[in-house]
């Protein structure tokens, strides 16, 4: 047998994988006349089915998802669990699958000798000889099989672990092969959405077609994630890995098939024929996701495993780093009793905030001149992420060191630097921002509130709307045009940072959904100085893209609150699961899976984004996606605990009310997260834009 040059080489690996299949097998329209038993001994060869000898299984799965990229149902992962259930020492020459039992569909095209018949719950796990095979023409292209077994050829005893070991990775297998096939054909309707033209224009201007394709650009990069974030943890050879594979396998299923029928919603006719790739991919998703249901994952479903293993969501490593400040941060909130000080993000919780400005945690990326000591993303995310899932309230002067801090370091005066800087640092600068006018929400480049310089001064008048806690605010941060004539429109803004107490400020207060106050703020002739002035004149869309920049500390916010409900909302529901949820299988804990996964891929986006350089263009789209993904799961959750505990859940703090009052206050915030800093919609469109599709 042929062995790899470099196991340790996912590149290599993966180029070698794409020459052979390009050689043996063709692409996804060869899946109905391609040799698949010759394929297999080819790969046999090449080592493929050697990889579990390395404990390789992270290019056992990036093979597989090439394989669904050309519509390929090799059952590479069968081979893997058979080579580490056996310890290598089967025929080499054995091309196997397997199955959960001996009358189960057989998706190999009639190329397989044997099965290994994994039990659920541990028991003999036996390789059978295929004796005859039986086409069952379909879906499946190669076709299923219906076979009859022989001898046994191997046998061996094995564990509860061990058994759920084998069937979560054969599942991933599967998952990853469906999911490359779905990404495939994505990437297809992208290239597609570009070129075509439909009344004079390119589809992939309209604004349809680009919500659907971020919407699942969204969605197959989470799942890419997620199938990374399971081959490290699977590693580890636990139960906690074995979750989170199931997280991934459970992910893909629900979003390969949909991924798919929207790439051919935009391929549209020319996608429906078989002269093109779609429908070969299309059967490949299909086909795998319906065989998930053959193999089924030993312990239940994410929500059973949840509700009645008492665990929960898989860690989300930050480093060495960033789980250090973890474990000190949790004795701080410990020895404040802070938590759940704060439902509400508005309050402040003045205990904490001493305490955390004692640690010098407000400004500690700062450089050392200023106060600082350069601490990573990492842990400033890490911050951010406990404050909001122990509810500690300490949010808003969090957001001042995002969305000032970073800002004044980078373009203000030292003046302004000495001025504001030790207050952000104490967690006492008390701000709100003046961005959204009522005309230029999402979209801030078309502001219309003025300043013009006089003398020594600048003059502003506009209107400023939805500016949170304006009303009890000490300061602004505001952005004015400067250049009305400007070109581009972004050009000719300005920010000033001023007190909210200067004449000729105006506030009108209105409340919230969530409760929060918002409010309109009227500037009619207010006069501030020049050194209110951040930056330069008309470079104000600098200062305002770093200040944006920093929202990759805290975009995480979201789903640290979501987290939290979740893990409210398991603590309920084990109190009494017959009561809340059912019996397995019941719709309720269908839906607490659901949650689980979502809020799991929220933070492996989070994560990706964080990891990311900061120059990175990939950071942003991460951000952007997590962003869009966080507001749409918060409402997605607060719909569901009023399915799951009924009007219960829909009353605020009181003995015996699921989650103290927070799910009656989460689906009131929701809204926030789906409009607040730019809309879903809005973001979606960047990502598409993001993508190459024209405006």
């Amino acid at each position: 047998m042929e062995k790899l040059l470099d196991a340790n080489s996912s590149a290599l690996f993966e180029d070698s994988v794409t020459r052979v299949l390009e050689k043996h097998w063709g692409d996804a329209m060869s899946a109905g006349i391609a040799n698949l038993a010759a394929l297999w001994s080819e790969a046999i060869r090449h080592g493929w089915f050697d990889l579990a000898s390395g404990n390789e299984l992270g290019l056992a799965i990036a093979a597989s998802r090439r394989l669904g990229r050309v519509a390929c149902p090799l059952p590479l992962m069968d081979g893997y669990v058979g080579a580490e259930l056996f310890d290598s020492g089967i025929d080499e020459e054995i091309r196997l699958v397997v199955t959960a039992g001996p009358a189960e569909l057989i998706d190999a095209g009639g190329a397989a000798t044997h099965v290994l018949v994994v039990p659920g719950s541990g028991g003999r796990a036996e390789i059978r000889t295929v004796t005859t095979v039986v086409p069952a023409p379909g879906l499946a292209i190669p076709a299923w099989s219906q076979v009859t077994l022989g001898e046994m050829v191997a046998a061996r005893d094995i564990d509860v672990y061990q058994a759920a070991r084998a069937r979560s990775l054969v599942r991933l297998g599967k998952a990853a092969r469906a999911l490359g096939a779905a990404e495939r054909t994505h990437h297809l309707a992208v290239e597609h959405a570009k070129s075509r033209m439909q009344f004079g224009k390119p589809i992939g201007s309209f604004g349809a077609v680009q919500q659907r394709i971020a919407q699942c650009q969204i969605e197959i990069r989470a799942a890419n994630l997620l199938v990374d974030d399971a081959v490290r943890a699977v590693h580890a050879d636990d139960e906690a890995g074995l979750l989170a594979a199931e997280m991934a396998v459970t992910y893909v299923a629900e979003i390969a098939p949909r991924v798919q029928l929207a790439a051919h919603h935009t391929l549209a006719a020319i996608g429906y024929f078989e002269e093109h790739p779609g429908p070969w991919l299309f059967r490949r998703v299909q086909a795998d996701i319906a065989m998930l249901h053959t193999i089924e994952p030993a312990h239940g479903s994410i929500g059973d495993v949840l509700i009645e293993g008492g665990g929960g969501l898989p860690a989300i490593d930050r480093g060495v780093d960033g789980e250090a400040l973890r474990a000190e941060c949790l004795q701080l909130i410990a020895d404040t009793d802070s938590r759940d000080k704060a439902m509400t993000p508005s309050i402040v919780n003045p205990h904490a905030v001493a305490a955390m400005a004692e640690k010098g945690w407000f400004g500690f990326g700062w450089p050392h001149e200023y106060g600082g000591r350069l601490a990573s993303i990492a842990e400033q995310v890490v911050l951010n992420e406990e404050a909001t899932y122990h509810r500690v309230g300490v949010f808003k002067p969090l957001v001042a060191v995002m969305l000032l801090g970073a800002s004044i370091l980078r373009h203000g005066t030292a003046e302004q630097k000495t001025n504001f800087l030790p207050i952000i640092a104490s967690g006492q600068m008390d701000f709100c921002l003046g961005y959204s006018e009522p005309e230029t929400g999402s979209d801030l480049a078309s502001l219309r509130t003025r300043a013009v310089r006089d003398g020594g001064e600048w003059v502003i008048n506009g209107q400023k709307s939805w500016t949170s806690d304006g009303h009890v605010a000490e300061w602004v941060w505001l952005a004015a045009r400067t250049d009305p004539d400007a070109r581009p429109r972004h050009a000719g803004i300005s920010v000033f940072l001023f007190s909210m107490n200067t004449p000729g400020i105006t506030v009108q207060q209105h409340k919230a959904l969530s409760g929060e106050v918002c409010c309109t703020v009227f500037y009619d002739d207010v006069r501030v100085p020049d050194s209110a002035l951040i930056g330069e004149v008309d470079g104000g869309w600098k200062v305002i893209v770093d200040a944006l920049a920093g929202e990759r500390i805290s975009m995480g916010n979201i789903a640290a609150f979501l987290h939290r409900q979740l893990d409210d909302l398991l603590d309920h529901v084990r109190s009494d699961p017959d009561r809340w949820v059912g019996p397995r299988g019941s719709a309720k804990r269908a839906l607490i899976t659901e949650l689980a996964v979502g809020i799991q891929a929220n933070r492996s986006l989070v994560r990706a984004a964080v990891e990311a350089s900061a120059s990175d263009l990939g950071a942003m789209f991460d951000a952007a996606m997590a962003g869009v993904m966080g507001g749409d799961l918060a409402e997605k959750f607060g719909a569901a605990t009023l399915s799951i505990f009924g009007p219960i859940a829909a009353l605020a703090s009181a003995d015996g009310v699921p989650g103290a009052g927070a799910f009656e206050y989460g689906l009131r915030q929701s809204i926030m997260f789906v409009v607040g800093g730019g809309t879903n919609d809005v973001q979606r469109g960047l990502i598409a834009r993001g993508l190459g599709l024209p405006k």
